[in-house]
């Protein structure tokens, strides 16, 4: 079975950038949709971003609009969440997710199906 493993968490000073990846662990992992998604203590898993893997259709949540980019790597099978202008309410376990099923609404946790393990960002005020 696939699994997804994030990287590039840490501890970014507010108005600092961070890039966290996701790397898929089977090349041959037929998905339709891969995101992002965070959870902060004491609240629900949050929708982040999300990009079709065909294609180039990106999708963010009203957190992440105008900071945060989600890119891709087919060749690679890796997701890429470009981190902007980071703020203190940022700071969360940020999870990769991906669909191998081709319908769902993108910012919904029930569409997908794998997930990683999460990566802690921290951000200092």
């Amino acid at each position: 079975q696939a699994h997804l493993a994030e990287s590039g968490g840490g501890v970014v000073q507010a108005g600092g950038s961070l890039t966290l990846s996701c790397a898929a662990s089977a090349r041959t992992l037929n998905t339709y949709v891969r995101a992002w998604f965070r959870q902060a203590p004491g609240k629900e898993r949050e929708f982040v971003a999300g990009i079709r893997w065909s294609g180039e259709t990106t999708y963010y949540g009203d957190s992440a609009k105008g900071r945060f980019a989600i890119s891709k790597d087919n060749d690679k099978n890796t997701v890429n969440l470009q981190m902007d202008n980071v703020k203190p309410e940022d700071t969360a376990v940020y999870y990769c997710a991906a669909s191998t099923r081709s319908s769902g609404f993108i910012g919904k946790v029930e569409t997908y199906d794998l997930w990683g393990q999460g990566t802690q960002v921290t951000v200092s005020s």
